[in-house]
């Protein structure tokens, strides 16, 4: 068993004047993307410079106007890095660069040395303020925890001025480990900085609220940021960003509450690539907010380059499973849900609508560049609505409803044997079972003439040339069409009785070279049985007439099928 005495719970920490379970997510908040800096050090083999400037030109074309690029005092490559964008005018005139450094002189020192001559830097400062940081690393009370941090804000704002950095210069100061600290104490460090910064309306620092560690439920760290949000004076000097990582597995959720509860700037990763279990995935909570008819404020209509450009660089994989971004997310396998699916995406159709209502789909997987092939996929477990949609999206058949089950049961039966079948296997096992029927009986031509009668009706009259078993035969009908004479001649050649139970019809594709197809479900009058068949033909009435023969095969005839195929 799990020793689970090991372990005890966090502290509670619980605001009674909470208002943020009462608000919306209706507008995106500032982006930042960390996936140069956090998310390259979680990576096994970092990415190199090139890998790091093509990662970051596509940060920028998806719109990110703040992008934390290194830790430029960490090592040569982050510094050179840094320097690369600057050196070779890499930076667009709307985005700005964020670096970080501990709070320790020599690094704060060295990171300037890297934004010379930057035009919009955010000069990002941390140190940890939770209690266990304070007693494990650091051995120092919480005065000398807070002196780390105003000391570092005063180096910072002195080497500004000192340094005549002439652009865009942006104080952040990380309380990290935020989540594990005392919150009064987080806000008198968070009060001290300010006072130091001396930020304005015009040009308002940033105050970061990490969870470095998640380790409390997410309306817990929705209470704390809303209470900071309540205490920090000069609020409107401030700019409130979260930085959740994603250990409890409820990144997303801690980040969707820390916007709701006040926070204005939320940095993160794409696909939540960070250390142990990943930051905050951006893409997944931009698209979330997307779902919900909120403009991100971020071009992610290309996932799958994204992706592609993610990979590739760093090395990750992205999960089957993963939200949106999975290459099974929007596959049903399911025959309820194929059937749902089906229904759903008809109903558009039918309705014409532009709002996207189609169950178990939060959002039309074309939207952000996916495609509608592996949308149902088939295996053991589909059901008829499944096997029928891709019949139609990829092929173009539209089975009528009654055919559905009968059809499923023959692919239920391949699947069970072979496990997933590919959509070509679906409509090869189509084509053998009713269009390619190689039965007994094998239709030749028909002629067909209309016969008036004394009581003014007119019928058809058809004579119908056909082989059973090899034998050639030659037999006329007479009904009220060339379908219901073909009927009645078949009845007097092959001694049976039978009954056309549905008949429906649609064309294969638009324009004169059109294919037609038919479908004809028969009832045998003496047995009850039933069975369907189906008929091709770029002439709808010899396609209806092979549908007659497909069926009467299937239904007079199947072990003499089995034996030739």
């Amino acid at each position: 068993m799990l020793n689970f005495h090991r372990y005890e719970p966090q502290e509670k920490f619980a605001y009674k004047k909470r208002t943020w379970p009462d608000r919306v997510l209706d507008k995106a908040p500032r982006w930042c993307s960390v996936d140069l800096r956090d998310g390259n050090q979680a990576l096994i083999k970092p990415m190199n410079v090139d890998e790091k400037i093509e990662f970051f030109l596509m940060l920028c074309e998806l719109g990110f106007k703040e992008i934390e690029v290194g830790f430029p005092a960490a090592s040569r490559v982050e510094f050179d890095f840094v320097r690369q964008l600057s050196d070779r005018k890499l930076i667009p005139d709307d985005v700005y660069i964020q670096v970080i450094t501990q709070a320790r002189r020599e690094q704060i020192i060295k990171t300037f040395e890297a934004v010379e001559d930057m035009p919009r830097v955010i000069f990002n400062v941390y140190n940890p303020v939770s209690r266990l940081q304070r007693d494990v690393v650091y051995h120092k009370d919480s005065g000398e925890v807070k002196y780390i941090a105003t000391s570092a804000a005063k180096l910072v704002k002195e080497l500004r001025w000192e340094r005549e950095f002439e652009g865009e210069f942006v104080f952040e100061y990380t309380a990290e480990s935020f989540t594990g600290a005392d919150m009064s104490f987080a806000l008198d460090v968070c009060e001290a900085v300010k006072d130091i910064w001396c930020p304005s309306e015009y040009n308002p620092m940033i105050i970061n609220l990490p969870a470095t560690v998640e380790d409390h439920m997410p309306h817990v760290f929705a209470d704390m940021v809303e209470w900071m949000n309540d205490s920090l004076s000069d609020r409107d000097k401030i700019t409130l960003s979260i930085h959740p990582h994603n250990d409890r597995g409820t990144g997303i959720a801690a980040s969707e509450l820390g916007l709701m509860a006040g926070a204005d700037r939320l940095e993160g990763t794409l696909f939540g690539n960070g250390e142990r279990s990943g930051n905050t995935d951006i893409l997944t909570l931009a698209y979330n907010m997307f779902s919900q008819g909120v403009d991100p404020k971020l071009d992610l209509s290309d996932e799958p380059r994204i992706q592609e450009v993610y990979e590739r660089c760093t090395g990750m994989k992205v999960d089957e499973r993963h939200p949106y971004a999975g290459k099974l997310v929007f596959t049903a396998f399911s025959g309820s849900h194929q059937d749902a699916i089906n229904k759903g995406i008809h109903m558009m159709e039918k309705t014409g609508s532009d709002i996207w209502r189609v169950p178990y789909l939060p959002i039309d997987p074309s939207d952000i560049g996916r495609t509608y092939e592996p949308i149902v996929r088939i295996n053991s477990q589909s059901g008829k609505g499944g096997v029928a949609f891709v019949l139609e999206s990829y092929y173009g058949y539209k089975l009528p409803k009654s055919m559905h089950k009968e059809f499923a049961r023959i692919i239920q039966e391949i699947s069970e044997k072979r496990g997933e079948i590919q959509p070509a296997e679906v409509f090869g096992a189509f084509e053998a079972n009713y269009i390619a029927v190689n039965g007994p009986v094998v239709f030749d031509r028909i002629s067909i003439t209309d016969t008036a009668f004394d009581h003014g009706e007119r019928q058809t009259l058809v004579k119908l040339s056909f082989s059973l078993r090899g034998e050639e035969m030659e037999y006329s009908g007479l009904g009220n069409g060339p379908l219901d004479a073909a009927q009645q001649a078949l009845e007097e050649a092959l001694h049976v009785r039978m009954r056309i139970l549905d008949y429906t019809e649609h064309a294969l594709s638009a324009g004169s070279t059109a294919e037609a197809v038919a479908y004809i479900q028969l009832l045998d009058q003496d047995t009850g049985k039933i069975a369907f068949g189906v008929g091709r033909s770029s002439n709808t009435m010899r396609a209806s007439i092979r549908g007659l023969f497909s069926a009467v095969n299937r239904l007079f005839y199947p072990k003499e099928i089995r034996k030739n195929d």
